[in-house]
């Protein structure tokens, strides 16, 4: 018995079997290392590769011919491309609006039918980005960005002088109308927001929490360029908007106050200008500037 019982002592002492806690450390440190190493490869995928995850544009063949009444299609050139636009023009029209696109899409897809601005009595101007629609060219920076809106504004604004000339964007369109608006060369009689986010911080807390914001070489800051619009401010959201949630919209509107902010009941962000409530009240303000 004694030495059944030695035996399963030395058993039990055997460094075969024993745990090794040195082993246990190496192999997560081990882990952590190839951790790191993910998450650093798949952050530096993320820095380069920006571009495709904030602009989803659709092209069209250099051929394309837009079939839009009264609509005529315009060469914009900028740094190293070149803009396609479309100018809406009616008889006796109060002003423009100057409308900047969501990221997706292009010309064709956002503009299908001009029966609003032709039931108010505005024209309208809308540019395609660089890689949208006919534009050539790709987005490579956000200055550049800016920069093509300032010279598609500058092409038109002053074929309305002393006219109205309203400043519209949508979703990523919102920032750049934000920045634009902003200028202080800029002389706009009202600032139309539709679905904007806060900025693109709180869309990466939204969607890519695990990035660190630091990687973000786009920030379409539009809460600090919005104080600094002096024309009229108008922001539009659906409640049922779950790509930009509502919450962006009132964020917005604490930062400036004096903007009027609309709820559009069951918009989402797709629909909204289906909606009757969303017509009827860009309508209602239309005819009263």
């Amino acid at each position: 018995m004694a030495n059944t019982d030695n035996s399963r002592v030395d058993s039990i002492k055997s460094p075969a079997t024993a745990p090794r806690p040195r082993r246990l450390v190496r192999g997560f440190a081990t882990l952590l290392v190839i951790g790191g190493l993910l998450y650093t490869g798949v952050v530096g995928l993320f820095y380069v590769s920006q571009e495709r995850l904030i602009f989803i544009p659709t092209t069209l063949q250099a051929n394309h011919v837009f079939t839009l009444a009264d609509t005529t299609e315009v060469s914009i050139p900028v740094n190293g491309a070149t803009l396609s636009a479309l100018h809406f023009k009616q008889p006796d029209a109060k002003g423009v609006i100057f409308f900047l696109h969501g990221n997706g899409g292009n010309l064709s897809s956002w503009l299908k039918t001009t029966d609003f601005y032709r039931n108010n009595k505005y024209d309208l101007f809308m540019i395609d980005y660089r890689g949208y629609g006919k534009s050539t060219g790709s987005i490579r920076s956000e200055a550049e960005l800016h920069a093509d809106v300032m010279a598609a504004w500058q092409w038109i604004a002053p074929q309305y002088a002393g006219k109205k000339r309203v400043i519209y964007g949508r979703s990523l369109g919102a920032t750049l109308a934000t920045k634009l608006a902003a200028d202080s060369g800029v002389d706009s009689d009202w600032l139309i927001l539709v679905s904007p986010f806060f900025n693109i911080d709180a869309m990466r807390q939204d969607y890519y929490a695990w990035l660190p914001g630091s990687f973000m070489r786009y920030t379409f800051t539009t809460d600090q360029w919005l104080p600094l619009v002096r024309a009229p401010i108008t922001i539009v959201h659906g409640d049922r908007d779950t790509l930009i949630t509502y919450s962006h919209a009132e964020r917005l509107h604490t930062r400036v106050p004096r903007a009027e902010l609309i709820k559009i009941e069951g918009g989402t962000h797709l629909n909204l200008h289906h909606l009757a409530a969303y017509v009827d009240a860009l309508t209602t303000r239309l005819a009263k500037l």
